[in-house]
């Protein structure tokens, strides 16, 4: 087994999507920020590696490592691409294939020799953040896989000219001019990083999250760039041939970049007169319009999805969600909780918190809209939940998840079941839901640890039930589950049980929890603010977390 150094910019989906494999795999990993030359060469002098691997990294790695240890770069475009917005490019260009590049590090930047490389096509209508996390961190981990099974002899790198910037000017949106697609396509390139830059009544904002309306609001009247319509935090605005949403937006305030947020909230008085466009608590995925909470039914099960904007989930998300799986008691024997394609769940909203201005009355109310939610999963008897993450999930979202009573996952799911790195102890049932799955040292390690695990881990140690690779996989699974009878009928009456059984266990749990957390929403003083801070506004850390940088442990 090898001591293999992960040297990124940030722990970032991909990064902790290879951090999880190679430990799967049996080898000792540990994490160095590459937060100047001088760090990285300490690191590695540190730990002395077998090998180095860079999957996230915009910084030129020093010739003093890579002439000393084998060295390795991930880089999200085909063989001769090189330099940073790749992705961007790719998308900008309408490129039809697009490819996934394995590096050893060289003096040129992207231009070591190729270890391995894959291709895949490039969807049209994708945003970035959605082909960043889901194809190509999938086929990273392939790449990853092939260097240390069955290294070959490495081809020479075509070394193209670095490809040019992409500016804001690429960026820029001429609303008298551009169709919905063209706008669309800006602003899926620029997703989730750096946004678009435009200008909206007297604010300077970057716009993200871009959704084409087809539902027939696109042919309300108005002139291009007019805010038409609202509705969940987006805004609908007008385009010279039809309209689109813009679920989220981030101020500049002096000059400085702001935190992102959604879009009517930053908007706020100034769009007081717009009419908000609802739509009905749930809808068929197939609706072209702007909606987050999705459903749709095979025979006696149903399918719920929720697509809250990187997960994050504000009260009124939590108060939906509750009243839609509430509302399907009746219609489904069994539910499948799908969360969203990128991310299952983040738990509480904390930009939202952040820019709040009662941070402890609105996590208060957060915390609380996502315990009545999770109790609303756990509590209803009279169907069985089946939670399946599609996509990654972090600290609540994680035990929002846990709540159902079967629980599947894809392989490489990165599920970060834990509060500590926020400065929370949590709530949502933690205490009751992890140690029913992995018992309670498992669960007190994985609080404690702060580590991430993937979705194969989480079956290993009995957090998750099945894994899947497709959503068909999982409806085969319900569909079968709701026709085998008697195996359905055992499964609801353990599962009533243990809720007549465990339901005041449950609440006492409750109330232990909120008993702790209380103080760290409503003290000025509490860790939580500095980290959620610190984390919203992706401030940039002195210096690699002790839980990440094993080597660095000896030597604080």
């Amino acid at each position: 087994m090898l001591k293999i150094l992960l040297l990124c910019d940030t722990f970032n989906t991909l990064t902790q999507k290879v951090y999880c494999r190679l430990r799967e795999l049996g080898h000792t990993v540990s994490v160095e920020y590459a937060l100047s030359p001088e760090t990285m060469e300490e690191g590695v002098q540190l730990f002395q590696p077998d090998l180095i691997i860079a999957p996230y990294l915009t910084k030129r790695i020093p010739s003093s490592i890579f002439t000393r240890y084998p060295t390795y770069i991930i880089h999200p475009g085909p063989p001769g691409d090189r330099g940073a917005f790749s992705l961007d490019l790719a998308i900008l260009q309408e490129e039809e294939e697009w490819g996934v590049t394995l590096l050893e590090a060289d003096e040129e930047f992207d231009g070591g020799a190729i270890v391995a490389w894959r291709r895949f096509p490039v969807t049209r209508g994708i945003s970035k953040g959605a082909l960043y996390r889901t194809t190509v961190s999938q086929l990273a981990l392939e790449l990853v896989e092939e260097l240390l099974t069955q290294r070959g002899e490495p081809l020479p790198n075509p070394r193209l000219p670095l490809h040019p910037k992409v500016t804001q000017r690429e960026r820029a949106i001429d609303w008298e001019r551009d169709s919905t697609q063209t706008i669309m396509k800006k602003i899926n390139a620029s997703d989730n990083f750096p946004g678009v830059r435009d200008r909206f009544f007297d604010l300077d904002l970057y716009l993200f999250g871009a959704v084409e309306e087809r539902d027939g609001l696109e042919k309300m009247e108005g002139a291009p760039k007019e805010i038409i319509a609202k509705r969940n935090g987006a805004v609908l605005v007008k385009t010279v041939d039809g309209a689109l949403w813009i679920r989220q937006m981030t101020e500049i305030r002096g000059g400085i970049r702001q935190i992102k947020l959604p879009a009517t909230y930053l908007l706020k008085e100034r769009i007081k007169g717009v009419k908000e466009e609802r739509i009905p608590l749930y809808v068929p995925p197939e609706r072209p319009t702007f909606k987050e909470i999705t459903y749709y039914q095979r025979d006696r099960v149903g399918f719920l999805a929720f697509h809250f904007y990187n997960g994050a989930m504000a009260s009124d998300h939590c108060i939906r969600l509750k009243y839609a799986i509430e509302t399907l008691r009746e219609e489904v024997d069994i539910l499948v909780l799908l969360g969203g394609e990128q991310f299952f769940s983040n738990g509480i909203h904390l930009t939202i918190l952040e820019e709040s201005k009662k941070k402890g009355e609105d996590g208060w109310s957060n915390i609380n809209a996502m315990n009545d939610l999770v109790k609303t999963i756990i509590g209803s008897e009279d169907q069985l939940i089946i939670t399946a993450f599609r996509g990654n999930a972090g600290a609540g979202g994680v035990f929002l998840g846990l709540a159902g009573d079967i629980v599947m996952a894809r392989e490489s799911t990165i599920l970060n079941p834990h509060y500590r790195t926020i400065g929370l102890s949590g709530s949502e049932l933690h205490t009751y839901t992890l140690p029913l799955r992995v018992g309670q040292e498992m669960a007190e390690q994985l609080l404690e640890e702060a580590l991430p695990i993937s979705g194969r881990e989480a079956q290993r140690i009995g957090m998750v039930d099945h894994l899947f690779d497709r959503v068909e996989e999982v409806e085969s699974f319900a569909l079968q589950l709701a026709q085998d009878e008697e195996r359905y009928y055992d499964l609801l009456d353990a599962k009533r049980e243990r809720l007549s059984r465990d339901w005041e266990l449950i609440e006492e749990l409750e109330r232990k929890e909120l008993e702790r957390i209380y103080p760290q929403f409503w003290d000025p003083e509490s860790p939580f603010h500095r980290l959620r801070r610190e984390f919203v506004y992706k401030i940039c850390p002195r210096e690699t977390p002790r839980r990440l940088a094993i080597h660095r442990r000896d030597h604080a």
